[in-house]
C-alpha cells in the first residue's frame, strides 16, 4: 500500500544502526553528524507467525510476507525549524512519511559523541518535538492568515470549517503540544491530514536505544523509564531496543538468531516489535490468500470493505468484484483443510458490504 515510517532522531543516537538492522542493509553509520545525508529507504517483511502456520498446512511453492517501508532520515539538530543543519530537507522528508519512529539515546559511551555532549533522553525528545511543533506552528499561522478574514467577514463555509480546526491546533502548538494531542473529530482530523501536512499530527513510536548490558533488564534502566513515561503521557508507545544487539542479530541465520534470543531470554527481537508496532500504528491489518502456488499476506487498512481488499491484489479484482469466499485463520488451524472448514460450515460467502477483519483468508470471485 506504499505506507512508510520515517526513522528520526538527533545525530549519533543509533538511527542508521537501527535502520541497517531492520533492513539488513549497510548504509553509512559513522560517528559524526549528518552521516546520512539523503533518506535511505528499505522494504522490510512484517513478521507473522500466522503466515508460517498457513505455509505448514498448504505447502505452497512460495511464501510472501506483508511488507513495510522504513526511511532513515538525516539527524536533526536544534534550530532545524529555522533551517539549521539540514533543517528544511529533514522536515520535508518527514512530511513524506506516514508515521514517525523517534530513536532516543539511552546509553552512556565515551566513544560515541553526543551532539549536546551529555545523555539526556528528556532533553533530546523535547529538542526534536519542539522543532516539529515550531515547523507546524508556522504552517498553521500561514493558513490562518489566509482564511481568517474569509471566515469572519465573508462567512465562507469552508473557511469557517477550517478555522474550527486551525484554532485548537494553533493553541496546542503555541503551548508546545503536538497536533495529535488535539481532540478533533474524524472528519476534521482527516481534513487536517490531507490539507495541512502537519508533522506532529503523524502517529509516533519512541525507540529507546539502550546498552547491551541494560537490554536484559530494561526496567532498571533509568534512561528508558524517562522515555517510557513521556510516551505514556502522549498515549504513544516506547519500545526498548539495543541497536548494537539488533545489528548482530541481523547478521545471523534464523536458527542462530533464535538461539541468541533464547540466551537473552527474549521471544522476539526488539526490531520485530518495532516493525509490528509501526504496522499497527497506522491501523494496518492483514488478510491472507492461500493455495498450492503461494501463501501470501496482504496489507489493508482497518475498516476496508471486501472489494477494496480485492483491489489491493489487483484493481481489476475490485472493479469486477462479485463475492468473497471467507474463513478465518483460527478455523483453518482447527480443521486443518479447506474441506474441513467448509464441512464445519465455517466458510462464508460475503458481498460488497463485508468489512474485512484481521486474519481473514479470502478468495475473490470477480468478472472483468
Amino acid at each position: 500500500m506504499g505506507l512508510k515510517a520515517g526513522i528520526v532522531g538527533l545525530p549519533n543516537v543509533g538511527k542508521s544502526t537501527l535502520f541497517n538492522a531492520i533492513t539488513n542493509s549497510h548504509v553509512e553509520a559513522a560517528n559524526y553528524p549528518f552521516a546520512t545525508i539523503n533518506p535511505n529507504n528499505g522494504i522490510v517483511m512484517v513478521p507473522d507467525q500466522r503466515l508460517d502456520d498457513l505455509t505448514s498446512i498448504f505447502h505452497p511453492k512460495k511464501k510472501i510476507n506483508a511488507t513495510f517501508e522504513f526511511y532513515d532520515i538525516a539527524g536533526l539538530v536544534r534550530g532545524a525549524s529555522k533551517g539549521e543543519g539540514l533543517g528544511n530537507q529533514f522536515l520535508a522528508h518527514i512530511r513524506e512519511c506516514d508515521a514517525i519512529v523517534e530513536v532516543v539515546r539511552c546509553f552512556d559511551s565515551n566513544e560515541i559523541i553526543h551532539v549536546d555532549n551529555t545523555v539526556d533522553p528528556k532533553r533530546d525528545i523535547e529538542t526534536i518535538n519542539l522543532e516539529l511543533v515550531m515547523a507546524d506552528l508556522e504552517t498553521i499561522q500561514k493558513r490562518i492568515d489566509k482564511v481568517a478574514n474569509k471566515a469572519r467577514v465573508a462567512k465562507d463555509k469552508l473557511s469557517m470549517f477550517e478555522m474550527d480546526i486551525l484554532t485548537p491546533l494553533y493553541n496546542a502548538l503555541q503551548g508546545g503540544l503536538p497536533a495529535r494531542s488535539v481532540n478533533l473529530s474524524d472528519e476534521q482530523k482527516q481534513y487536517a491530514k490531507v490539507n495541512f501536512g502537519l508533522l506532529t499530527l503523524k502517529p509516533i513510536i519512541y525507540v529507546a536505544n539502550v546498552s547491551e548490558s541494560d537490554y536484559a533488564n530494561v526496567d532498571a534502566c533509568e534512561y528508558y523509564q524517562v522515555v517510557k513515561e513521556i510516551a505514556s503521557s502522549e498515549g504513544a508507545q516506547a519500545i526498548p531496543v539495543s541497536c548494537e544487539i539488533e545489528s548482530q542479530l541481523s547478521e545471523l541465520s534464523k536458527e542462530e538468531k533464535e538461539m541468541f534470543l533464547t540466551d537473552l531470554g527474549a521471544t522476539e527481537s526488539g526490531l520485530d516489535k518495532v516493525i509490528k508496532s509501526a504496522y499497527k500504528l497506522l491501523n494496518l491489518r492483514t488478510f491472507f490468500t492461500v493455495g498450492e502456488d503461494e501463501c501470501r499476506a496482504w496489507t489493508f487498512k482497518e475498516g476496508m470493505l471486501a472489494p477494496q481488499c480485492a483491489g489491493v491484489i489487483h484493481t481489476d479484482f475490485e472493479k469486477g468484484f462479485i463475492k468473497a469466499e471467507v474463513y478465518t485463520y483460527d478455523d483453518i488451524m482447527k480443521y486443518k483443510t479447506e474441506l474441513g472448514v467448509k464441512e464445519a460450515g465455517k466458510l462464508r460467502m460475503e458481498g460488497k458490504d463485508y468489512v474485512a477483519k484481521d486474519g481473514d483468508i479470502m478468495h475473490f470471485r470477480f468478472n472483468v
